[in-house]
């Protein structure tokens, strides 16, 4: 009698993980360009970070992401049980900062004198200067990358959702699909972020073996060179990621939007995807900076009605 249930309890358990393997592929296919910006963006933080840091700063990111899971996973199960409606508005939010952060990024590297100076604008211009400065720019520089990673990780954790809703996966299956999906997009992510900035130590360290080839040298020279032309593209790659997200967001959460970025990509025909992402990336630079623009407006006002009351 025990025998028999303990089989059935297994059976069980191998028709759940058995839907459960289905559903998540599904959604990893479907967040799969969602992680590629993921990648892109998170890299992108660490620029401007010393070389001996750089590991300390991406497992200080990596340890906040998991706490945004942590809270990401259950609030999603809960929203999406109790109040749908909910999730679209704070994905747009969500869009709308993505859009801001982006056009502050734009707008700081080719105007900066059109941005009052804020924590991290300020730190990076004396990070050089003395070891606190230094700290003060790392501290910005975490604070900052985990509140993007809040963002993207609702984002892929939502669209994660909807995959395996659609499926008909029950409550248990959706739990453990978005927890298999948070802990593989969190290692997966943080860990190539890892490699990446570390490609020029390996480098150095391939040219200075003192027994290695000739190849094994030539190799090390190619990662030596490549490394901060990697990390420069990734830099110009997770700003232009923001836009495709956020206006991505953006422009799914409004249908008229939505559907006028189709029609037009639909019109031109050629290569319709890619355009329609070009498409949403303009409107995501679009309300980037009009958002920039309010929020400057807001922040000079207050600056001034202070002065007034000094």
């Amino acid at each position: 009698m025990a025998s028999g249930s303990l089989l059935l309890l297994l059976d069980d358990i191998s028709l759940l993980m058995d839907d459960v393997s289905v559903m998540t592929k599904v959604a990893a296919k479907k967040t799969a360009g969602l992680v590629g910006d993921d990648l892109a963006l998170n890299a992108e933080q660490v620029t401007g970070v010393k070389p001996s840091r750089e590991l300390p700063v991406i497992w200080a990111v990596t340890k906040g992401s998991f706490v945004n899971k942590l809270i990401l996973v259950p609030a999603a199960l809960l929203i999406s049980y109790f109040i749908p409606w909910l999730i679209t508005p704070l994905l747009m939010i969500g869009g709308l900062f993505l859009s801001y952060e982006g056009a502050e990024k734009v707008v700081h590297k080719f105007w900066p004198t059109l941005l009052p100076d804020d924590e991290e604008h300020e730190a990076r211009r004396t990070a050089n200067a003395e070891d606190e400065d230094r700290v003060a720019f790392e501290k910005s520089k975490i604070k900052g990358a985990i509140r993007t990673d809040f963002i993207l990780s609702a984002e892929i954790l939502v669209i994660s959702l909807g995959a395996v809703t659609a499926t008909g996966g029950t409550v248990l299956e959706k739990g453990i699909v978005l927890s298999i999906i948070a802990l593989v997009v969190t290692v997966g992510i943080y860990g190539l972020v890892a490699g990446i900035v570390k490609i020029d130590d390996a480098g150095l360290h391939l040219i200075k073996e003192s027994e290695a080839g000739e190849s094994k040298r030539k190799l090390g020279e190619f990662m030596l060179a490549a490394a901060p032309k990697l990390m420069k593209f990734l830099s110009i790659a997770g700003t232009i990621a923001m836009f495709l997200v956020g206006g991505g967001i953006i422009a799914h959460g409004i249908g008229y939007l939505d559907n006028i970025v189709k029609s037009i990509a639909n019109q031109i025909g050629l290569l319709e995807g890619l355009v329609t992402m070009l498409l949403q990336g303009i409107v995501g630079l679009i309300v980037g900076v009009i958002v920039l623009s309010i929020i400057n407006l807001i922040s000079k006002v207050r600056s001034g009605d202070e002065s007034v009351a000094h």
